[in-house]
């Protein structure tokens, strides 16, 4: 996974610890924003159902959900993948004039 806050690659067994900090930058790990299921769009920002609510995502938490995060969060690919679409819609298209 991927500290969100410097971004190093960090790696880990098969679970985080709570209390686990980047060795990088030494934020907290296990956090929301670093979950693969934390969404900006779901109702309470993640999409487990039965998850609490946490009022700050970017500090550590006790989730028993949590999962590390691989690669980019899955809002954001939505938005890349939203964004590439609205400007396909508007490109030009070879041979148009």
């Amino acid at each position: 996974m991927r500290c969100f806050f410097c971004m190093k690659e960090i790696q880990f067994g098969e679970r985080v610890d709570f209390r686990a900090e980047c060795p990088s930058c030494g934020r907290d790990v296990h956090i929301c924003v670093n979950c693969a299921l934390y969404d900006e769009g779901a109702y309470n920002k993640c999409r487990e159902p039965q998850a609490d609510w946490v009022s700050d995502r970017e500090k550590a938490n006790r989730c028993e959900y949590f999962r590390p995060a691989s690669g980019r969060s899955s809002a954001s690919r939505r938005t890349e993948d939203a964004r590439a679409k609205l400007d396909g819609l508007f490109k030009k298209k070879s041979g148009d004039d």
